[in-house]
């Protein structure tokens, strides 16, 4: 039993098993650390098992590396693995499925996870999954140990709409690869929890796996308010700041281009896009053909300060997303004290609220005229600013996020099984 808790009972011991967990690109990552990181501060043990890309950890929380073929690292994604890379079945299942156009990680991850878990059963009070929602999890379960789960939001929204907009060809690889998520429908309603992000997410996540909306439990994302604050300089004039955790559809980014080629011819500004663009993507192939190379810039793994710094030094950040089942970068900005415009997508209504400016998704028009009147008024930026820092730092704190999923812990270990 570990000493008590900043509750007073006795601390827990989490596993917190991550399938992904990049440092610098996307939530996984970035959540896995903030919640490990105010976890452990609480007074809980926490174990972080991932496979790559790894995450970066702050002092306290345990990290556990449980290698894959890794087969979409970069620079070479879907490659060929050397013969001798292979270790076991489990290699060769990830390998096979990709090979059939499949995406194999919440499934191998999770297997792995099992091995792993299985002769420390004892060492744990709980199993944390964030959104593998892989087969292995079942065996951990039906072995005595507990074991809950968090979706950020329902894959199924990802699937959709890049459906939308894909060939007849394209479709065909695109319902196999994601494939998975008929496995995660199977495994959702078995766990002994899940936690989301948002009512929004709630809603959306029940009906995508048959779950009971009241069952679900709501943590919001939290942001570390000690790290992400206003900057101490002046900012950039016309730098407008963009996080594309993925060059996916969702993530809005050729409205957002669109919008920022009708601003440019009015005035100087630059667009500061925060993540990868994959070649002949339909962002990269966007920026071609609106000529924006020169308004453009594209910067990659930004540590957490320099982020921070980019963030703080820009007029304006933009959340141009189709669906978010939160929306991290929209309080990573608002912790900065930096104007926000976004979609009044998913649960980016529920997050911003009257703190930014929301438009319509998928909108040219209308991110470029809310883009144009925030560059032309800095009192309104001024008051957009304060309202986002109030905002983020009332409601979306990292150690209140942290105690939250730890009473949430708590209720389910005490439930009845």
């Amino acid at each position: 039993m570990l000493p008590p808790a900043a509750d007073g009972l006795p601390g827990l011991r989490v596993a917190l098993l991550s399938y992904r967990s990049a440092p610098h690109s996307g939530g996984q990552g970035i959540y896995v650390r903030q919640l490990a990181r105010h976890l452990h501060q609480q007074g809980h043990r926490v174990t972080v098992v991932s496979g790559p890309p790894y995450p970066q950890l702050d002092d306290g929380p345990t990290l556990v590396r449980l290698p894959s073929l890794d087969l979409y690292r970069e620079p070479d994604p879907f490659r060929t693995p050397r013969p001798g890379e292979f270790r076991d079945a489990v290699d060769v299942l990830e390998y096979l499925t990709m090979c059939t156009a499949g995406f194999p990680e919440p499934l191998t991850f999770s297997l792995r996870a099992w091995r792993w878990l299985a002769p420390r059963l004892g060492d744990f009070d709980l199993v944390h999954d964030n959104q593998s929602l892989g087969l292995g999890l079942l065996p951990v379960r039906r072995a005595g140990l507990p074991v809950v789960a968090t979706i950020h939001h329902p894959v199924t929204v990802d699937r959709d709409l890049e459906l939308a907009v894909a060939g007849f060809w394209r479709r065909q690889t695109l319902r196999r690869w994601y494939g998975f998520v008929r496995l995660q429908r199977v495994v959702a309603p078995r766990l002994d929890g899940v936690l989301t992000v948002s009512e929004a997410s709630r809603a959306d996540v029940a009906a995508a796996f048959g779950l009971d909306p009241a069952a679900l439990a709501v943590v919001p994302v939290g942001v570390d308010t000690g790290a992400f604050s206003p900057p101490p300089g002046p900012r950039v004039a016309g730098r407008v700041v963009t996080t594309a955790s993925a060059d996916v559809a969702l993530k809005g980014l050729v409205p957002l281009l669109q919008a920022v080629a009708k601003v440019a011819v009015e005035r100087p500004v630059e667009l500061v896009l925060v993540g990868r663009l994959r070649r002949g993507s339909a962002g990269a192939a966007a920026i071609d053909e609106l000529g924006l190379h020169d308004v453009v810039r594209v910067v990659t793994d930004l540590p957490e300060a320099e982020l921070v710094a980019l963030l703080g030094s820009a007029q304006v950040a933009v959340v141009p997303s189709l669906y978010e089942g939160f929306g991290l970068p929209a309080i990573e900005a608002m912790a900065c004290a930096t104007p926000l415009v976004a979609s009044a997508a998913g649960a980016l209504p529920e997050v911003v609220g009257d703190a930014g400016v929301l438009v319509p998704p998928g909108d040219p028009e209308a991110l470029a005229a809310a883009l144009g009147a925030l560059l032309d008024d800095p009192e309104r930026r001024d008051a957009l600013g304060a309202a986002g820092l109030a905002r983020a730092r009332t409601s979306f704190g990292g150690p209140a996020t942290a105690a939250r999923t730890a009473a949430w812990y708590r209720s389910v270990l005490a439930a009845p099984c």
